[in-house]
């Protein structure tokens, strides 16, 4: 009779069960967290798509935009230092850009001459180095006849007559590329004027848009995020500068022509990290081996490597390691996201947008919330300077 009981008593307990109960209690919890996390990651890998996807739709407009704030981290400093002077900041707006175009347009036009009048020695050093090589290939280990060269060198002109019609049309696709690029270029020069003269109203209708509880945390980690940004801009240039003289003094020493331009062009690519110093370095050494021959090539070769370990082990940890505090696998990660994503432009500028992430997001995580007329370096940043951040009022 007692088990019958039971019975009846568990069986009213079972039909008593409504069939909408929750089932979460009988789901093991590491499924529900699981769960929970992937969902959560889903939709966050669905928010970065969009992004990205919106940034690359309207690259035309975001490029210069980003290229502007780069440049806006390199004269502000300068608008600053004129207004302390009691400058209206309009007239140092204009001192500071107009200076800046002239500085740009001077060494440009200066790489510019200098590559013209190098181009018939180079194009002496290149006509021996072909014959040179054409009596090492008739002469050397190889012993080819002399049929079989020109046989290769006719196959070759055979093959550009043959793709004429897609070198044609690789040319108008440039052409519209310059275009596309001058566009970009006065579209930069219009938005950094703004940066320039009204950067900190900008940023305050910016910051305006945030909740007001977080509005000063916000503002805090944005100063702070820019004045990183001015840092690695500023390191980066030394860094371009300290290159640039070194692989040129090594190229005059050696011989190899285009010394001004192959120089210009190390300065330029050392603005994309570790990238741009593997495209410079390549364009320098081909140069030397068409002009110069192996050997030379050689011991360019030896004088990048010496000045990479430069820049990678005491001009890299001193400057930009104090100035941002980025590790190298982020920063390799980082260009090569950049690369995948936008090409040139994303490696030029996913580091700079690293390093301010990683100071406004640090600034974020912050405990205390000061106050953003004041703003300190936090306690691990004491390296790091601090006048940008006033320099975006």
């Amino acid at each position: 009779m007692i088990a019958v009981s039971r019975n009846r008593v568990a069986g009213l307990k079972h039909r008593s069960v409504p069939l909408t109960e929750d089932v979460t209690p009988f789901v093991p919890r590491g499924m529900r967290v699981s769960a929970a996390l992937s969902w959560r990651f889903l939709v966050i890998i669905g928010a970065l798509y969009v992004i990205i996807w919106l940034l690359g739709y309207f690259a035309a407009v975001v490029v210069p935009i980003a290229i502007a704030l780069l440049l806006a981290a390199l004269m502000a400093p300068g608008v600053s230092k004129l207004v302390e002077w009691r400058v209206p900041r309009a007239l140092a707006t204009l001192i500071v850009m107009v200076g800046g175009i002239a500085v740009l347009g001077g060494v440009l036009t200066f790489v510019i001459t200098e590559f013209v009048n190098g181009l018939p020695e180079l194009q002496t050093q290149v006509s021996s180095s072909l014959d040179t090589i054409r009596g090492w290939l008739a002469n050397g280990p190889l012993h080819l006849r002399q049929d079989q060269i020109q046989s290769f060198l006719t196959n070759a002109i055979d093959s550009l007559k043959a793709n004429q019609a897609e070198i044609t049309s690789g040319a108008i696709t440039t052409a519209a590329t310059i275009g596309e690029v001058l566009t970009g270029l006065l579209l930069t020069i219009f938005v950094l004027i703004f940066f320039l003269h009204d950067g900190g109203a900008i940023w305050g209708f910016v910051v305006r848009g945030v909740p007001s509880p977080v509005r000063d945390r916000v503002d805090v980690a944005g100063k702070r995020g820019f004045s990183s940004l001015v840092s690695y801009v500023r390191a980066t240039a030394a860094v371009a500068v300290v290159d640039a003289v070194g692989v040129g003094i090594g190229l005059y020493f050696v011989g190899v022509p285009l010394v001004i331009p192959l120089a210009a062009l190390v300065f330029l690519t050392a603005f994309i990290p570790i990238i741009g110093a593997l495209i410079a370095g390549s364009v320098a050494i081909l140069v030397a081996l068409v002009a110069n021959g192996p050997l030379a090539a050689l011991v360019v070769l030896i004088i990048l490597v010496g000045v990479m370990q430069l820049e990678s082990h005491v001009l890299q940890p001193w400057l930009l390691g104090r100035a941002v505090r980025l590790h190298p696998l982020a920063v390799v990660l980082a260009i090569a996201a950049g690369l995948l994503a936008a090409g040139i432009s994303g490696a030029l500028l996913s580091v700079p947008l690293l390093a301010v992430l990683n100071a406004g997001i640090r600034s974020l995580l912050h405990e205390s919330a000061p106050d953003p007329e004041q703003v300190e370096p936090l306690e691990d940043e004491a390296s790091q300077p601090n006048d940008g951040v006033e320099r975006v009022e």
